[in-house]
């Protein structure tokens, strides 16, 4: 079996071309069963509109046949207040899509897919996905409100405006593939295509995304890249529990309780050190770091 090139990089750095939207666009279809038209490939750094606004680190952009946004994020790395990011990308997404002065008949509903290579937390399933809905405490039913369409009155609910989310928790896919969207997380996770799939997508991506048809150069960086995602994802965690190890041997030889607490911090403290001066010798942004470690940007400027 040929050997392919892992979607989170291939999204940033091979299928930016319109020419190879159609790898990208397999997969929205294929999870909102609807085909879906990318509008733009985004840079985090684009995303800034004024110097004092949060960056939006959606990488993806597309609209269905109704013209909904579908925001899509490939995410490899842990990130504190994750869900909270994913609502502020959401929420950015409705207001500049409105125009001051417009009628609310213009808000479109938005879909938010997130692609993640990381432990987001605990749960079984590789696929979440959920929505605002509004049912009666007493009654159970769920509210439809009344909207004018095309001059006639007509009845929504809240699914057919608020936003949906989905979260894909790459990691956790461990089944062997029989539908286009297990074939499809088989290749997020695996880099495996069938030879025979007729997944949307997937047929574009054995064509573009072959790892031997790369340059040596492109090689270099690709093999770079899933070896700091390596480094990202365990050093944090494994360098942490060394601090804290040593903060608790620290204060187990005191034998005091102040003794413990102390040696615990200060564990911590040098292993967030440890854990920044690693990171920032894999040539990682020091933003990324502060996010990380929890140390600040002034204190990672002096490492």
């Amino acid at each position: 079996m040929d050997k392919y090139i892992r979607f989170d990089w291939a999204a940033k750095r091979m299928l930016r071309d319109k020419a190879n939207f159609g790898v990208l666009e397999g997969l929205m279809t294929v999870l909102l069963n609807e085909k879906v038209t990318i509008v733009e490939i985004l840079e985090s750094e684009g995303n800034q509109r004024v110097e004092d606004d949060k960056f939006n680190r959606v990488d993806i952009k597309a609209r269905n046949s109704k013209g909904e946004i579908i925001l899509v994020e490939i995410q490899q790395t842990r990130e504190l207040y994750y869900l909270q990011r994913i609502l502020y990308g959401v929420a950015k997404a409705i207001t500049e899509h409105i125009k001051l002065g417009e009628k609310y008949d213009q808000v479109k509903k938005v879909y938010s897919i997130s692609i993640v290579y990381f432990d987001l937390g605990k749960g079984a399933d590789y696929l979440y996905h959920g929505q605002n809905t509004l049912i009666g405490v007493h009654t159970h039913d769920q509210l439809e409100i009344n909207t004018r369409d095309k001059d006639a009155i007509k009845m929504v609910t809240p699914a057919d405006i608020f936003p949906e989310y989905y979260i894909i928790r790459v990691n956790e896919f461990n089944k062997v593939a029989t539908t286009p969207l297990e074939e499809w997380l088989d290749y997020l996770r695996n880099g495996n295509i069938r030879d025979d799939t007729t997944a949307p997508g997937l047929t574009e991506a054995k064509e573009k995304l072959r790892y031997l048809q790369m340059s040596d150069a492109e090689r270099h960086a690709y093999d770079r890249h899933i070896d700091n995602i390596m480094i990202e994802n365990d050093i944090m965690e494994t360098k942490v529990i060394e601090g804290l190890e040593q903060g608790r041997a620290e204060g187990r030889a005191e034998g005091l309780k102040q003794g413990k607490a102390e040696g615990r911090a200060e564990g911590r403290a040098e292993g967030k050190m440890e854990v920044a001066r690693t990171m920032k010798a894999n040539n990682i942004p020091d933003d990324q770091i502060a996010l990380f470690t929890g140390l600040s940007l002034e204190e990672i400027a002096k490492l």
